[in-house]
């Protein structure tokens, strides 16, 4: 018989919930003001879900006579929710190296872009990879986030440009999300670049016509779940007109909506998600102070991407007026072959460094932010009672350490769990 606890993780000396009133996000002095017990414990049940959350001595004396599959002593570790990725371009064959040497010899996005790099290079890899390769590359990116930190991540399709590999992309998703410990929201970005020989206005009707019918259908028998919808609203690739037809239509069909927008121009991108009520508009570089104030008044978050700004040296998105603005801000790793990064511990650093936001700021926004960008601050981005048992165990006293030591969450997370199931154990006695 199934015992009725799952795991016991007891005398933490950090137990941070992030938040303790059921917040689906946090904003302005809430990101300051994070929910932390001092010397805590966590009780997870057979459901993997969270059954307690408290100080210590109140979970010993409530649960003293308790059954556990396994207990954990985090004493002197810090114990956080597990870390939320809102933005993730996983699924590519053909790595872009060659290109990080082009930028840092001083070409632009677009130059790259134009030079047929880019997006067109991994679109063509993407279109003659086997699916069982595309497969097997997904996999070991997610773990390695996973061991990262992150439990909950949001993969997009979009190197496909056409039906067929589109379809293939987003089946590749579906079957990791099936087979591996780790939470996945998947998105359709169909309209992530215009295919070549292609006209926008083309392009757009073969995704209003052809693309998003078939998803539908596919979708309605059950064979895939898709949560989001994406387009790259841009000059050069898709305008307002051809990215407002595409999200209205994917909002009618039960996706939520969740774009890049204003990323390399001003396209007032984000007034016009607002409006069509976008629960998250991705980049925003190039925001403006009308789009930012829609935005707070439309609940639409902002998912900032400091590794895109980094690697191409872009102006940092204005987190600080997002936030002083009531902006629900979240973050993402953008991971994709321009910007190759799997680790929010470093994006959470990068945010601090570059974006001028607080630590808990940053974890707020890797947490139950990130997760109200993808439509899960229900289930996922805190500590609290009935939600997902998601959380990592740092070899660590302050939970700071996890954004101060640039690149140290290597040896700092000492386990990720996910619904209770310890999903890596970052053991370091080594057998020398």
């Amino acid at each position: 018989m199934s015992r009725p606890y799952r795991l016991l993780v007891k005398n933490a000396k950090q137990l941070v919930l992030i938040c303790k009133n059921s917040e689906k996000y946090l904003t302005k002095d809430g990101m300051q003001n994070l929910c932390v017990i001092e010397n805590g414990s966590v009780v997870i049940g057979s459901d993997g879900l969270i059954k307690a959350v408290g100080p210590a001595e109140t979970i010993r004396a409530q649960y003293a006579e308790a059954l556990f599959d396994k207990v954990i002593d985090a004493a002197g570790m810090c114990v956080l929710p597990g870390l939320v990725d809102a933005h993730t371009h996983p699924v590519w064959a053909g790595d872009r190296v060659h290109e990080f040497a082009m930028k840092l010899a001083g070409a632009t996005y677009m130059d790259v872009h134009r030079a047929g790099g880019g997006i067109h290079f991994t679109v063509e890899h993407t279109r003659a990879a086997p699916a069982s390769d595309l497969l097997a590359s997904l996999r070991s990116r997610l773990v390695r986030m996973q061991r990262a930190g992150t439990t909950l991540v949001e993969c997009k399709s979009g190197y496909g440009l056409e039906l067929q590999t589109e379809l293939k992309m987003l089946e590749v998703i579906e079957e990791a999300r099936r087979s591996l410990p780790i939470n996945i929201s998947a998105t359709y970005c169909g309209a992530h670049a215009v295919p070549k020989g292609k006209t926008v206005v083309e392009a757009t009707e073969d995704i209003l016509r052809v693309q998003l019918p078939r998803l539908k259908e596919r979708m309605s028998a059950g064979t895939l779940r898709v949560d989001n919808i994406d387009v790259f609203c841009e000059q050069g690739v898709f305008d307002l007109s051809s990215s407002r037809s595409i999200l209205q239509a994917g909002k009618q069909m039960g996706l939520n909506i969740n774009f890049h927008g204003d990323e390399l121009h001003p396209m007032n991108s984000a007034q016009m998600g607002a409006e069509l009520g976008a629960l998250a508009i991705s980049h925003l570089e190039e925001v403006t102070d009308a789009g930012i104030a829609a935005m707070a008044k439309a609940k639409t978050a902002a998912v900032l991407l400091p590794t895109t700004a980094y690697i191409l040296r872009l102006p940092q998105p204005r987190a600080r007026q997002m936030l002083d603005a009531g902006v629900i801000v979240a973050l993402g790793s953008d991971f994709n072959p321009n910007a190759y990064c799997c680790s929010m511990p470093i994006v959470m650093h990068l945010a601090c460094v570059n974006m001028r936001m607080s630590m808990p700021e940053a974890l707020a926004a890797a947490t139950i932010n990130a997760a109200y960008a993808l439509g899960r601050s229900h289930t996922h981005g805190s500590l609290e009672v009935n939600k997902h048992g998601d959380l990592l165990l740092l070899n660590a006293t302050r939970w700071e350490h996890l954004i101060y030591q640039l690149g140290g969450h290597q040896e700092l997370i000492r386990y990720v769990i996910i619904k209770g199931d310890i999903v890596y154990d970052n053991n370091k006695i080594l057998d020398l």
